[in-house]
């Protein structure tokens, strides 16, 4: 017996060019361009704690890492094996031009939103 009510469906359309980075994304991707090509997680996550003062699980610099990949806003490679890690590869990561339009899209939104405003006096 067919049902008296119709079938319901959605499209969904994403909206290229919108996809504005998260705030630890954000610190990922500038961790790796400062980094150059001594990017990897212990490194991304020493770079974080030394200029924003933040405790970083590696875990998260890890899953971030992997997300970020899946976007396609970074690339990762292994380096040589190296005897201080028992024969294992370091992974090592780098921005591409998508990751590169993403933190240019998301710092001009920041740029936007924070026009105008005192920010020195706006927390007193």
């Amino acid at each position: 017996m067919l049902s008296a009510a119709p079938d319901l469906f959605y499209i969904v359309d994403v909206m290229p060019g919108r996809d504005y980075l998260g705030e630890f994304e954000h610190m990922i991707l500038l961790a790796l361009l400062r980094l150059e090509d001594q990017a990897y997680g212990v490194t991304v996550r020493r770079e974080i704690q030394a200029r924003v003062n933040r405790e970083v699980a590696i875990g998260a610099v890890y899953s971030t890492l992997d997300r970020l990949q899946s976007k396609g806003y970074v690339r990762s490679f292994c380096g040589e094996p190296t005897p201080e890690r028992g024969g294992r590869s370091k992974r090592f990561f780098r921005v591409t031009a998508k990751g590169q339009a993403a933190l240019s899209r998301t710092h001009r939104a920041i740029e936007r939103m924070t026009q105008g405003l005192d920010l020195a006096r706006s927390g007193s």
